[in-house]
């Protein structure tokens, strides 16, 4: 059996990228093979294609990490969800019987993968993954707004939820709100009660920003955000920072963090290797949380909100997978507010 997906075998730019005709892969015990109807992109996507020494990867590889389709085939040993059934795919691998993974912290599985990343994705028509990782369909949402959900929400959810701890009243500063992840954290934030202040990187992201829920939105290329959230806070600092950007950017966010606040990090999409100043975070008994994905449980928290409405997924675009270049120099541009979404098969 062949479908159409879209590899690489090497390292670089856009270009890599390449449609070939594949063999289809098989489901083996306690696998799932999904029909792909959609897959969003993330940040991660451009990581693994400009390469790296944590990517082992079998080629041809197929990026793609977040999943939403109908299960097409059974492997031995699973009964259940029956062909046909609308899913959506939690994209984190792990080995579902370690210490970490049996106390609900699959995340924390020495054995952790994600989708896409060392393991094969969803650039193509067909997936295999295990039963375990498939999650309820999140209610009417089209497939294109099902697969813009599962990283970044999960992302987002450990980051505020399960780490910070954000609590009603708090003022929660969330950097670089046009991402996945940012669009993600401004709406949770809001959910538990918090006053959200957003940085973005144009006067329509800022807008866009206040229109998912953050108060006020700071142009980060046109003005000091650390000057604009103390002055917004009565000089005082946000009581929580969402970081994912990294770089200048996370020095600045401890600046821009009071006495006694929180800073929870998942990525470094401007730079790995901040000059940071200590004495900001001890005198001022700073707490800096890292986070990477959250647990299967974590989605499955998340996904009633989804249904309910009170959280929802952005899409910048809908672009058929075959023109999944086009897609990752757009995100490499930092043009899309929210998830860019590719086709297969179309």
């Amino acid at each position: 059996m062949k479908m159409r997906a879209t590899v690489l075998r090497s390292h670089g730019g856009p270009e890599v990228l390449s449609d070939e005709e594949l063999e289809a892969p098989t489901p083996g015990p306690g696998e799932v093979r999904v029909r792909v109807r959609a897959v969003a992109m993330n940040h991660m996507d451009l990581w693994v294609r400009r390469g790296g020494p944590a990517f082992r990867l079998e080629y041809p590889h197929r990026l793609g990490c977040d999943i939403a389709g109908e299960v097409e085939s059974l492997g031995a040993g699973v009964s259940e969800p029956s062909v046909g059934t609308k899913v959506l795919v939690q994209p984190g691998l792990s080995c579902g019987h370690c210490q970490a993974c049996l106390s609900g912290a699959d995340n924390l599985c020495r054995e952790y993968r994600i989708l896409g990343e060392n393991a094969q994705g969803g650039y193509g028509e067909l997936a295999v993954v295990p039963r375990r990782n498939l999650m309820p369909y999140p209610g009417e949402l089209s497939y294109e707004q099902a697969a813009a959900i599962p990283l970044t929400f999960l992302t987002a959810w450990q980051m505020l939820v399960a780490k910070a701890r954000v609590r009603p009243g708090e003022t929660v500063l969330v950097q670089g709100a046009g991402s996945g992840v940012g669009v993600a954290a401004v709406q949770i934030a809001r959910l538990f009660g918090a006053r959200v202040l957003a940085t973005a990187g144009s006067p329509a992201k800022c807008e866009r920003a206040k229109h998912l829920g953050a108060e006020e939105a700071i142009d980060y290329k046109a003005q000091d955000f650390v000057a604009e959230v103390k002055r917004l806070t009565g000089k005082r600092g946000a009581d929580v920072v969402v970081d994912h950007v990294g770089g200048e950017t996370f020095a600045k966010s401890i600046l821009a963090t009071r006495s006694g606040g929180r800073i929870v990090i998942c990525g470094a999409t401007s730079g790995f290797t901040p000059a940071i100043d200590l004495r900001h975070v001890f005198f001022r008994q700073i707490a800096i949380f890292g986070s990477t994905m959250g647990s299967k449980s974590h989605l499955l928290e998340v996904l009633p909100h989804i249904t309910s409405g009170a959280l929802r997924p952005v899409v910048d675009r809908v672009l058929p997978l075959s023109r999944a270049r086009e897609a990752h120099a757009a995100l490499e541009a930092r043009e899309a507010f929210g998830k860019i979404v590719l086709l297969p098969g179309s």
